[in-house]
């Protein structure tokens, strides 16, 4: 299984009252799943997902990933994990507006330090991927904002990550839009064979997904 999550809670403390967002929940993603999170706003979809994806620590619980206890690493493994394992896709995609397409893929594959011309390599090809071969040097501000989410996505998938994770990734396009993006994170599960946890409260995004785990107030209802 590559990620397990058990018995996870997560609290916050807002002017002194403790705000409990996520309460028991359990999961498993199996590898080259694709896996909707739905929930109204305030279920804790987001929460989970940065647990999830080692963003931020449970209150209590565990959650293995490929077998690994994320949160007994050190915050700088945790980090290097995450840089190497895990692929992140907001639904404000978080481009660099100074940087050319083609530069904001390569970013993580350079913070990983490989060789450049491999980083440019694989970010021509991935954008070439997501249908953006002909934009790689137009910045975020001479893109659309599918376009926009496009890069975010090939980003996403630049150190061949073992998941992505993606919050409410279509919440800010519109319907066509988003129907696109959502054949197009399908059609990459399909052919790469990636794994994807995403958040939505679309129902029919959802339904076009392997699994939907359903959250009500920091639990899982339906799995």
């Amino acid at each position: 299984m590559l990620i397990e999550a058990e018995d996870v809670h997560k609290h916050f403390v807002l002017h002194k009252t403790r705000v409990d967002v996520l309460r028991g929940v359990s999961l498993q993603v199996a590898a080259g799943e694709m896996v909707a999170i739905l929930g109204p706003s305030g279920a804790g979809k987001s929460t989970l997902l940065h647990l999830l994806g080692g963003l931020d620590r449970p209150s209590r619980g565990t959650i293995r990933f490929g077998g690994v206890d994320l949160f007994q690493l050190s915050d700088e493994e945790l980090a290097d994990f995450r840089n190497r394992r895990i692929g992140f896709v907001f639904q404000f995609h978080h481009l660099l507006p100074e940087f050319s397409a083609l530069e904001n893929t390569m970013m993580p594959a350079l913070i990983q330090r490989r060789p450049r011309h491999e980083a440019l390599h694989a970010a021509r090809q991935l954008l070439t991927n997501v249908g953006l071969g002909d934009r790689l040097h137009h910045r975020p501000g001479e893109l659309s904002g599918g376009e926009q989410q496009r890069v975010a996505v090939a980003r996403a998938l630049i150190n061949r990550p073992d998941v992505v994770i993606a919050d409410e990734p279509t919440g800010n396009l519109d319907r066509a839009t988003g129907q696109a993006m959502q054949k197009l994170l399908r059609r990459l599960n399909e052919e790469l064979g990636q794994t994807f946890v995403i958040a939505t409260h679309d129902q029919e995004f959802a339904a076009h997904m392997d699994r939907a785990i359903v959250l009500v107030d920091g639990q899982v209802s339906a799995a």
